[in-house]
């Protein structure tokens, strides 16, 4: 049986210091098809230039309504059993969509399917890693968005229901997304494996805006049942969460994965432009 086909949405403004690797580590990988569809809000820097290189992406660059409403669009155009987003400054690892398709595979329970990522600077260099551990609501409600949506596919079923983004929410859009869908019953299934690599730089949304993430998240858990607590009541259950979490990965084994990522700090992950990011990637593949 052939593996499920995959649809790649990127959201871009502005991102051609970087979008070329996300293109590269799509067409790249191996063993899957996918499509990919770059959603450009207009861009004013040589992201348009670098997207017409490319005659196999699906792409349009205009005015939007911010990042969730570009990867909306992304989805309802997209063709693919599995679909996901690529921000424009990140990208896949080598084999990272056929871990996620042949999961995908045998887990047709599944409705979204995701993965580990790496925490790279902007030259592609080890940051931290993400491990992560089998979905747990609560952990996701208390103590937050644990899942990178950057290694995470949705099953087609899902964005046909009508379950799309949340335009109003600008930060914390995937935490948003991942608590509601939970809450309406869809199915999670946890990869034991790298999938991508997610760049952590002074332009990144999450970073710029933390006072706004920090209100988008007690507005989603206030709205998803997690109470009228004090900040002081949120704090705890946030911190007892971490620790769940914590054993979560301890009884998995995962954790051991996370120290020996530890011992690869600064090595390089851009495995399309080096052979030490080869390597490199090659040694987390056998994790």
């Amino acid at each position: 049986m052939s593996l499920p086909r995959l649809s790649v949405i990127t959201p871009s403004f502005n991102s051609g210091q970087f979008i070329e690797d996300a293109i590269q580590s799509v067409l790249q990988q191996e063993a899957v098809t996918a499509e990919h569809i770059v959603m450009d809000g207009a861009s004013t820097d040589g992201t348009v230039a670098t997207l017409g290189r490319y005659p196999h992406l699906q792409w349009t660059s205009e005015r939007d309504d911010g990042q969730s409403d570009a990867i909306n669009k992304g989805f309802l155009l997209a063709t693919g059993g599995l679909m996901g987003w690529l921000n424009a400054d990140d990208y896949y690892l080598p084999g990272g969509l056929q871990a996620i398709a042949r999961a995908a595979q045998e887990h047709p329970e599944a409705d979204i399917i995701y993965g580990d990522c790496l925490f790279v600077d902007s030259g592609g260099r080890i940051v931290r890693s993400k491990v992560e551990h089998d979905f747990d609501a609560s952990i996701l409600l208390y103590f937050g968005c644990y899942i990178p949506s950057t290694s995470t596919f949705f099953r087609r079923r899902v964005i046909e229901s009508g379950q799309l983004l949340d335009c109003d929410y600008r930060v914390c859009m995937d935490f948003e997304y991942f608590v509601r869908l939970a809450h309406a019953g869809c199915t999670f299934h946890y990869v034991p494996r790298f999938i991508a690599a997610f760049r952590w730089h002074g332009n990144n949304i999450s970073l710029s805006q933390e006072g706004r993430r920090a209100l988008e998240r007690r507005q989603v858990q206030l709205r998803f049942g997690a109470g009228q607590h004090s900040d002081s009541t949120f704090k705890l259950l946030a911190d007892a969460h971490r620790a769940k979490r914590v054993m979560r990965k301890v009884i998995s084994g995962n954790i051991a994965r996370e120290f020996l990522v530890c011992g690869m700090l600064g090595r390089d992950t851009r495995w399309l432009q080096s052979s030490a990011g080869w390597e490199t990637c090659a040694s987390l593949a056998c994790l």
